[in-house]
């Protein structure tokens, strides 16, 4: 809306977006309310996301749902779909990284042009990781190498990529500099005050070592934007602690 657009959010309530977005309930698993949605739209911009680290599970999602979307997009004559994927999802055989690589494919296949934009994980990804799994004080972190941006700059270059219109692949994004994750959760920790061990716990076989070694860092050809982590999490609020009396 910055740039003069007009946008609207599809969720499954129905709710969020930004302030003066309209918004519609739909759900892209069963098709219902896309037809409303799509109506008079230009670009979608296709942010869909399972959480799973299943195969079978993510490639059934991401395939379905985007035929589905091409489908309906395309007897809306949408003219533009921006897929958000990862970075190295045809690198690294994660099975939910198999996933948005079926979703890349099968949008490259539809009717309606694509430009995907493949992007590192977020700064929010450490909080992610780790809310999974807790043993009691500790906190098991996979030992992995990555170059986390803010989502704020993955918004920009999704709207560049809208303006720029359909060029299959837009340039990959990543954050200024390469981290450590069982440190970038330490440091979340620290931030928020609490008293918790984290542990780096290295995964085992191909995929493991493939993210220990740095395959999920950006290329050379990558568009690196700030902020770092460190400087991204200074200002992030710090939770209210609250005295006993």
């Amino acid at each position: 809306m910055r740039r003069g657009h007009d946008v609207a959010v599809l969720t499954r309530r129905g709710t969020g977006g930004p302030a003066g977005a309209e918004a519609f309930a739909g759900d892209l698993t069963t098709g219902a309310g896309l037809e409303r949605a799509l109506a008079g739209v230009a670009c979608v911009i296709d942010c869909a996301n399972v959480t799973t680290a299943s195969k079978r599970a993510s490639v059934d999602y991401f395939t379905s749902t985007t035929q589905r979307l091409q489908k309906a997009a395309a007897a809306a004559q949408v003219s533009h779909h921006v897929v958000l994927s990862i970075l190295h999802v045809d690198r690294v055989p994660f099975g939910y990284y198999v996933g948005k690589l079926a979703q890349e494919n099968v949008a490259q296949a539809g009717p309606v042009p694509v430009t995907v934009l493949r992007a590192a994980q977020f700064h929010e990804f450490a909080g992610q990781v780790l809310r999974q799994l807790r043993l009691g004080p500790l906190s098991v972190v996979p030992a992995m190498r990555v170059q986390p941006v803010a989502a704020t700059e993955v918004a920009a270059a999704l709207a560049d990529a809208v303006e720029a219109g359909p060029r299959v692949r837009a340039p990959d994004i990543a954050g200024p500099r390469p981290e450590s994750l069982p440190d970038l959760a330490r440091q979340l920790i620290r931030h928020r005050g609490e008293h918790r061990a984290v542990l780096g716990l290295p995964l085992p076989g191909r995929v493991g070592r493939m993210m220990r070694n740095g395959d999920l860092l950006p290329g050379p050809d990558a568009v690196r934007r700030g902020p770092t982590f460190a400087a991204w999490l200074r200002e992030q609020p710090a939770p209210t602690k609250i005295r006993s009396r």
